[in-house]
């Protein structure tokens, strides 16, 4: 029979060395106390449920390893993941950082502008009381034009009686000149221009002119005609510097439409004044025209 020891050493093969030690000392006190064949066999089953129990311990305990390793491996996807989490988690509050200092920043955009648009509302006010003012004034100074236009057409309806009565002054201090010209014109012409009158002077209309002074005459034994204007004033300055110009204009106006009706006559064109300045009786003189002042005769 092999010794405890002995024993021992081949159970470690199979069974733990714990589990070896007990199986060797049972076995040394069974064959101690001379154990039946029966009883043996029923050790040896014992034994050997005892050794398919430990392969199933040490089958669980390989499945519990590669389990263990499985969730080692899970663990650490999980600790990867986790940190991935964490890197994720980080960012997003670094955002939250950044979006916050934004958010800042809006507010006091926000702000500055609520100040800016209290600006431009208090400016508003300010316009609109101006605009009032203004249109206050407008409605003041309308007011004013209106009472301005009234007197206005006062003004003008009294200047137009005063024109028509200097008008009428005109041409009564005209028709007075004419009047006083027919009696003196006759021994003036003859006494200052050799012009001997052979017709007494009148007043008709020739070809739809109105003549002042028409008269026939005599100069140097020559027949003529005398036709004649009478003007209170005769000043070149008048009338935008045209005066003259336009005067005398009329004047040959009238004496065509006579030449028209008394073709082959001598025509004497005659202008009667107050007065008239150098340079009229200059111009006249040089279209021929002879200007009679009354203070002349």
């Amino acid at each position: 029979m092999l010794t405890t020891t002995q024993m021992t050493r081949k159970l470690e093969t199979v069974f733990e060395r714990r589990q070896a030690n007990v199986l060797a000392e049972v076995i040394t006190i069974a064959y101690s106390d001379l154990v039946k064949t029966g009883d043996f066999n029923e050790l040896k089953e014992i034994v050997r449920e005892l050794a398919e129990a430990q392969k199933r311990t040490d089958q669980s305990m390989g499945e519990l390893a590669e389990a263990q390793k499985h969730t080692d491996q899970s663990m650490g996807e999980l600790a990867e993941a986790q940190k991935r989490t964490e890197a994720r988690v980080d960012a997003l509050g670094q955002s939250v950082g950044e979006l916050t200092e934004a958010q800042k920043r809006t507010e006091a955009r926000v702000d500055a502008l609520g100040q800016s648009v209290g600006e431009l509302t208090e400016a508003q006010k300010r316009t609109e009381a101006r605009v009032e003012d203004l249109t206050g004034s407008i409605r003041s100074l309308t007011e004013e034009v209106r009472l301005l236009t009234i007197e206005t057409r006062s003004l003008t309806g009294g200047l137009h009686d005063t024109r028509s009565e200097v008008g009428g002054l005109s041409r009564s201090m005209s028709y007075a000149l004419e009047n006083e010209a027919y009696r003196a014109l006759p021994a003036f012409l003859k006494a200052r221009h050799g012009l001997e009158l052979t017709e007494r002077l009148v007043r008709v209309e020739v070809g739809g002119e109105e003549i002042n002074f028409f008269g026939r005459g005599r100069r140097d034994s020559q027949q003529v005609l005398v036709i004649g204007e009478t003007k209170l004033r005769l000043d070149e300055r008048r009338a935008t510097g045209r005066g003259a110009e336009q005067i005398l204009e009329i004047l040959a106006r009238k004496a065509a439409a006579v030449q028209h009706e008394h073709p082959g006559e001598t025509i004497v064109p005659l202008l009667v004044t107050h007065f008239a300045r150098p340079g009229f009786l200059k111009e006249a003189e040089e279209r021929g025209v002879i200007v009679v002042q009354s203070f002349e005769w």
